[in-house]
C-alpha cells in the first residue's frame, strides 16, 4: 500500500479501497454515504484517517459474520415491537453498505438478506418481513418478477413495505415492469436520509397496528 510522505495516519481513496479490500467505486461511495468520513485537499482530493479506515474493517468484520443470515437484533429496543427488514442485494460490497448504514441507525430492526429473487421468496415464507428492501437486476429471479409473485399472495404483498433500490432509468423500469404504484423507488447511490425515513414511517405503522384493539 503506497504511504503518504507527509502523514501514514492519512490514506487516499484508493490506499483505502486496498486496506477495505473493496472496489474504490465502493469506497467512493461510503464516503458520499457518510459511512466512511473523509474531507478534500486543496487540490480537491479525498483523504481518509487510516483510524477510520480500522473502525470500518471491524465493523464489517462483525456484520460479515453473521451474512447472509439473519443479523444481530440492534440495540436500544425497549419492549417495543420490532421491525423485520429483508434486504435483497446480489453485489456484496452493495448488501455491506446497506447492512452497515442501517445497523447505524439504532433503531429496532432485525435485518435478514437474499441474494436474488428466488432466495427472497424463501426468506419472505420463513420471517414475512414488514420491508423489504430489493434491488431489480438479481441473477435467477430478477426484482421484477420477485414483486410481480408477491402481488398474488395477498397476506405478504398487501402488508408489506416494499423499497427498489436501483441503477435503472425510470424508462427502462416502466418498460421492464412497470412497478406497482406504492412501491418506493430509489436510485443508486441511494440517499439514506430518503430510506431511514421510509423505514421510520413503516415502524411506525407497524407499532401503530400493534398498539390497536
Amino acid at each position: 500500500m503506497r504511504k503518504s510522505a507527509a502523514n501514514e495516519d492519512v490514506l487516499s481513496t484508493r490506499d483505502a479501497a486496498e486496506r477495505l479490500g473493496v472496489a474504490l467505486r465502493t469506497v467512493q461511495l461510503w464516503v458520499e454515504n457518510g459511512v466512511l468520513p473523509a474531507w478534500k485537499t486543496v487540490g480537491g482530493h479525498r483523504r481518509i484517517s487510516r483510524l477510520a479506515v480500522e473502525q470500518l474493517l471491524a465493523e464489517r468484520s462483525a456484520a460479515l459474520q453473521t451474512l447472509p443470515g439473519e443479523l444481530p437484533p440492534l440495540a436500544g429496543a425497549g419492549g417495543k415491537p420490532r421491525l423485520k427488514l429483508l434486504v435483497v442485494e446480489d453485489d456484496p460490497d452493495e448488501m455491506r453498505l446497506l447492512c452497515l448504514v442501517i445497523q447505524s441507525w439504532s433503531l429496532p430492526i432485525d435485518i435478514t438478506t437474499a441474494a436474488n429473487g428466488f432466495e427472497a421468496l424463501l426468506r419472505i415464507g420463513e420471517c414475512c418481513p414488514d420491508l423489504l428492501l430489493t434491488d431489480l437486476n438479481l441473477p435467477g429471479m430478477d426484482g421484477f418478477r420477485m414483486i410481480e409473485s408477491l402481488r398474488s399472495v395477498d397476506q405478504w404483498y398487501g402488508q408489506m413495505t416494499i423499497v427498489v433500490v436501483t441503477a435503472l432509468q425510470p424508462d427502462e423500469i416502466c418498460r421492464r415492469g412497470p412497478l406497482p404504484a406504492s412501491v418506493h423507488v430509489q436510485s443508486k447511490p441511494v440517499s439514506f436520509g430518503s430510506l431511514q425515513a421510509i423505514v421510520h414511517l413503516a415502524l411506525a405503522k407497524m407499532q401503530d397496528a400493534a398498539a390497536a384493539p
